[in-house]
């Protein structure tokens, strides 16, 4: 693989990095303390293209491959991934129409969140069922020309701002399987009986909205249904797949991000009077750092370059996301410990980095379901 990035890569990424600087920076800290949603951050992303940016141009997106994605997200993440997450997560669980939705759903349901107007939300786990999505007991009842969904869904990024719900839940009996009982539905967020309620006091992201979802007899036609009844695990491990690439540049950016946080006070703070930086144990510790940044960021870039080219590894994949976040959680720590006790109060932005890093080892898969997946694919 060649990994130098080709001219429109190179803008976009630019573009993207212009954009983080002059609409996230200046708000990153107050919607990180205030817990709010930057509704007008993620609009003004989408009109420059930010938004959505796999979506083919039949549905009015930009038609980018993963790889660009990845590049987006990364640039949006290295100034803040609370609010980065935001812009990169309108779209979140589309992906699930793009790949297995008809005609007639991709055409009602993808523009809408190119242009902002929309926004959507995975309805997958539950308060007993995270990374086991199997275990996911929401069910969906077929009565005559509707589905009957109930259930109850935890974690749900998106929760109280989304116009739908891709929902994972049962349609078929238990007799078919432990891996085809379930499938993915399109469920408005404004149908009578969807409750949801925003999740407070999150460690990080809490710019990002997260909600607990509950379904009480939810009635939507069954021509929400998404692909074929019975194959909506298998659907939910491609989406998996391919979203981890852009978990893994969240990863890469907030990394970036910590480093170059990093950099800067190394460089201005004197003590016992030289700038810390001529220190050559933290001279160590920084090239150790921008090491194992660079060992992620290519990762992440060869797994996402290889669903574009239609060799999706989920091996690859998975790696680059396990490894990446452990990356930023440690470059994190790294660099608010030489913040010192600067570091620990929210004036400097490091703290936040901090508080940020965690969940990447943790959503769309933990660290150790990573391993398993990269430990079977190894034989």
């Amino acid at each position: 693989m060649d990994f130098e990035l080709n001219e429109e890569q190179r803008l976009i990424q630019e573009t993207a990095r212009r954009f983080a600087l002059k609409e996230i920076a200046p708000i990153a800290a107050e919607y990180d303390r205030e817990e709010k949603y930057p509704a007008e951050v993620c609009l003004k992303a989408a009109e420059i293209g930010l938004v959505g940016p796999t979506i083919p141009e039949e549905y009015g997106g930009a038609g980018y491959g993963f790889l660009e994605q990845a590049l987006i997200t990364e640039e949006l993440c290295r100034v803040d991934l609370g609010v980065g997450q935001c812009v990169e997560a309108r779209s979140f669980g589309s992906q699930l129409i793009h790949f297995y939705g008809s005609e007639e759903q991709k055409q009602k349901w993808l523009p809408p969140l190119v242009t902002g107007e929309m926004v959507a939300a995975g309805a997958f786990s539950e308060p007993d069922a995270g990374t086991d999505v199997a275990a996911a007991r929401t069910k969906a009842v077929r009565e005559g020309d509707e589905f009957v969904i109930t259930g109850n869904k935890m974690f749900i990024t998106n929760g109280t701002v989304c116009d739908y719900y891709l929902v994972f839940a049962i349609t078929e009996p238990e007799e078919a399987g432990r891996y085809a009982r379930h499938s993915t539905i399109i469920v408005e967020a404004d149908r009578p009986g969807v409750s949801a309620n925003k999740i407070h006091g999150k460690m990080g992201i809490r710019a990002s909205d997260t909600a607990e979802v509950s379904f009480e007899q939810v009635r939507v036609p069954v021509a929400n249904l998404v692909g074929e009844a019975g194959r909506g695990f298998h659907q939910l491990m491609h989406f998996f797949d391919v979203t981890r690439t852009a978990v893994a540049a969240e990863g890469v950016g907030l990394a970036q991000g910590a480093l170059d946080l990093a950099l800067r006070y190394t460089q201005e703070r004197i003590a016992f009077g030289k700038p810390l930086i001529a220190n050559q144990g933290l001279q160590f510790q920084l090239a150790e750092m921008a090491t194992r940044i660079e060992l992620s960021r290519l990762a992440c870039y060869k797994a996402a370059w290889a669903i574009d080219q239609g060799k999706l590894d989920p091996k690859l994949n998975a790696m680059a996301k396990y490894y990446a976040g452990e990356t930023a959680v440690w470059v994190a720590d790294k660099a608010l410990q030489m913040h010192g006790g600067y570091g620990y109060i929210d004036e400097y932005d490091i703290q936040r980095f901090y508080r940020h890093a965690k969940i990447l080892e943790i959503y769309e898969g933990a660290k150790e379901a990573e391993k398993i997946t990269i430990a079977r694919r190894l034989t």
